[in-house]
């Protein structure tokens, strides 16, 4: 009872203390926190490599998609109408919309005809040769740190019109916040910072803000050359110059950095591979990072089996190269991902570094999204995925190849906030504290809580998530050593997704600790289990049994209270179809027939190509740290 008082005051205190102005309190509101699922990652047509003639969404569109409105995507008639629209099937919670803040004047020049530029050759590509229109645009910024004459004279027509195109950003954000008692949208200011060095080694981060309290311009890559130069420009431009003014930036693709997006945030460029992490930066990294992207339309970062995990489940939606340079241009050798691409890499190697500086810079909390460069937030279906875009390639240029998407690509994921109402002031604490969790698309809802004495009838009791907060801490959180030999357990609770998810089919507690100076893992099944499910690719039916919820308590049996560790919960759904199985079935493609499949669908029949995928989640881990 008393545990449950101070919570209450805590409460209190902090409404009192740090309530949004001009909101109406939640009419809704559950100390005990709710599952909020949202977007970290869209670009709409604002973003350079969204190409002008097949990316049209506007900020505001992105929004209403977001909110169950029905949107149009390409391809477009002779009138500009949209001869394809989507919708979701389940709403969205919360947006945040992350246009590449790099050349905002520059292709708002291009595509608006009353304005100074837009008849310069660089523009003209840029509208209507696809893919190399978006590098001839974005190689003058990215690689050369400037802009072309299409900006005028010191770059001021490009200045200008950056800052108008960061105003409607934080307009349309404004207007699709509902700051009613309703409180059913919440929209997040943001942009994606776009470092690429080297042959295309993604350092790239989204930066999400608090709330309407924003810096007069973004931080782009062409400013602030590295991870440092963002967080100080975010500390002297947010944090101490506008009151109330703070962000976060969200690493993604790490599967694509070549190695780097894990090594020190002060490389600038690819040969840096070897500086040191020294105990400032361990704290820089801790206070403006504490989030991590998981998975998104370019793949999933957790672990791969060709980079030397025994983990079978590490072999889900993985591509075959690691850097964009790889993917994009035929001179730069391919190479497969090295283990330190990998977020579960970095976690162990967070360990290390904490014993030497005592923080951690890797303490990630883990979310997904989508990377959308349609404006289409929470678009996942894999049954209706229209390909996502990007790179300067809409999903018409996939349609007319047999395929909406490049074949390793895939629709992406979401992000879930565990907060206690649906408030840019909760959900941005959530994010700070690590509560949060990322799905490869399913709407799982999963808890999951470490503590030293959690009865093993804990998923009986009718207060689970009370007692769960009282005895210990959530996910995102972190285990005080105890004086007693006791070990840690673990309770984890996993929902199917009622709507369009399949059943579970195991949830799984991933350990990582250090051992005499090594990091160690170990992957357990802790509640289902391999059930002989499988799915019917020739008609996407499933086979075989699952779980609507999964719940189990678990007490780690090789506890050593002298290692520092760490444990999140992965959640697998059991096996369905897909998105390219489903349009290779749409296209009735027979692969025992070789001769009657058309080139463009070639893929269908490659033996590299998967069918069948299993959907999962990915907790936060939960740290132990000894004395």
């Amino acid at each position: 009872m008393r545990s449950t008082w101070l919570v209450l005051i805590l409460t209190l205190f902090a409404l009192a203390a740090s309530a949004e102005t001009g909101r109406k309190p939640c009419a809704s509101r559950d100390t005990l926190r709710r599952p909020f699922f949202g977007d970290t990652h869209v670009h709409t047509g604002f973003s350079f490599d969204a190409n002008a003639q097949d990316t049209r969404t506007t900020p505001r569109e992105a929004y209403r998609f977001a909110k169950g409105e029905r949107l149009g995507i390409q391809p477009w008639d002779d009138e500009g109408k949209a001869l394809r629209t989507v919708k979701l099937a389940q709403p969205l919670d919360w947006t945040a919309l992350t246009d590449h803040a790099e050349m905002f004047g520059d292709v708002r020049i291009c595509n608006d005809p009353a304005l100074e530029g837009y008849s310069h050759p660089v523009c003209w590509i840029q509208r209507n040769i696809g893919s190399i229109g978006f590098q001839l645009l974005a190689t003058r910024s990215l690689v050369f740190k400037g802009h072309w004459g299409l900006c005028g004279d010191g770059y001021e027509n490009c200045h200008e019109q950056n800052a108008k195109v960061w105003r409607e950003i934080q307009a349309a954000a404004e207007e699709a916040y509902d700051r009613s008692a309703a409180c059913r949208f919440t929209s997040f200011v943001g942009y994606e910072w776009t470092a690429t060095v080297g042959q295309g080694e993604n350092l790239h981060r989204n930066v999400i803000f608090n709330g309407d309290k924003v810096p007069h311009r973004p931080a782009s890559w062409v400013d602030t050359p590295s991870a440092i130069d963002l967080w100080d420009q975010l500390e002297a431009e947010c944090v101490e110059a506008i009151p109330g003014c703070d962000a976060i930036t969200i690493p993604h693709n790490s599967n694509i950095s070549g190695g780097l997006m894990f090594q020190s945030a002060r490389v600038e460029t690819s040969d840096q591979n070897d500086l040191e992490i020294g105990a400032e930066e361990a704290a820089r990294r801790s206070r403006f990072e504490p989030l991590v992207e998981i998975m998104q339309h370019k793949g999933d970062s957790e672990c791969d089996v060709a980079a030397g995990w025994a983990d079978e489940a590490c072999d889900f939606e993985k591509l075959p190269y690691d850097s964009f340079g790889a993917q994009q241009s035929w001179f730069v050798p391919n190479a497969t991902p090295a283990p330190r691409s990998f977020i579960r890499n970095a976690l162990a190697e967070g360990l290390k570094l904490r014993t030497q500086h005592g923080t951690n810079p890797f303490q990630f909390g883990i979310v997904a999204a989508t990377d959308t460069h349609i404006g289409t937030p929470g678009l996942v279906s894999e049954a209706t995925h229209p390909g996502h875009g990007g790179a300067g390639m809409g999903a018409g240029e996939g349609v007319a190849r047999g395929f909406p998407d490049d074949l390793e690509f895939n629709p992406g994921g979401l992000s879930v906030l565990w907060a206690e109402e649906n408030s840019r002031e909760s959900l941005f604490a959530a994010m700070q504290r690590k509560e949060a969790y990322g799905t490869s698309g399913p709407r799982h809802v999963v808890r999951f809580f470490g503590g030293w004495g959690y009865p093993e009838n804990f998923c009986e009791q009718p207060d689970f998530a009370a007692q769960g907060y009282a005895g210990g801490v959530p996910m995102g959180g972190e285990l005080a050593a105890r004086g007693a030999a006791a070990a840690p357990r673990f309770a984890v609770s996993a929902l199917q997704d009622p709507v369009e998810g399949a059943p579970l089919q195991r949830i799984q507690i991933v350990k990582g600790w250090i051992d005499e100076g090594e990091a160690r893992e170990a992957v357990i099944d802790v509640a289902g289990g391999p059930n002989g499910a499988s799915v019917d690719l020739a008609s996407c039916e499933p086979r075989g049994e699952g779980a609507a919820n999964l719940c189990t308590v678990w007490e780690d049996p090789d506890f050593d209270a002298s290692e520092p560790a760490f444990y999140y919960a992965r959640v697998l759904d059991n096996p369905t179809c897909r998105w390219s199985q489903y349009v290779c079935n749409a296209a009735k493609v027979d692969c025992g027939q070789p001769g009657s499949v058309p080139s463009e669908l070639a893929g269908c029949c490659e033996a590299s190509h998967k069918g069948a995928i299993q959907e999962r989640a990915w907790t936060s881990p939960i740290w132990y740290a000894p004395k």
